[in-house]
């Protein structure tokens, strides 16, 4: 039998960033109160005007399936940077001047899942030609830690 060529085959153990994703949303546990919270589902019914948050799912089904990491979406869907790294961002203009932003993790660590997961945690809405605060920032990230500190995930 001739010798084979090539690298040897690959045995997968867990999801991976080729696979298309699925959609969850990070949902909190607050010790102090009985009700769960799930942050972007919150921001998407309340904060954005419903345009805004039919453009915010077309998107991330867009994104879940291409999927994340080969999907071009003009600026639609944009790696962050600096302390915001390994962060996503989904942006999009609404009426009134007014800019919205959905924030979101790609998680292929969940325990039970065979799929990888684009994890929307929250999102923040702020005037035209306004940055988001520091606090702001922040205040993503520690729900992001809150996150990845379960595992199974708490997802809806």
């Amino acid at each position: 039998m001739p010798a084979r060529k090539g690298p040897p085959p690959q045995i997968r153990t867990g999801p991976s960033s080729d696979d298309a994703h699925d959609i969850v949303y990070f949902r909190r546990h607050i010790d102090d109160d009985p009700d769960e919270t799930v942050p972007g589902r919150i921001f998407l019914r309340d904060a954005c005007p419903p345009g805004v948050r039919a453009k915010f799912v077309a998107v991330l089904n867009a994104v879940a399936a291409a999927p994340p990491k080969r999907f071009a979406g003009g600026g639609a869907w944009e790696a962050m940077h600096g302390d915001m790294t390994g962060w996503f961002e989904v942006r999009k203009d609404g009426p009134r001047r007014h800019h919205y932003r959905l924030f979101g993790l790609l998680d292929y660590e969940a325990q039970g899942l065979d799929k990888p997961l684009l994890v929307v945690i929250d999102g923040r809405d702020k005037p035209y030609r306004t940055e988001l605060s520091s606090a702001d920032y922040e205040a993503v990230r520690a729900l992001g830690v809150e996150h990845r500190k379960r595992n199974p995930r708490s997802l809806q």
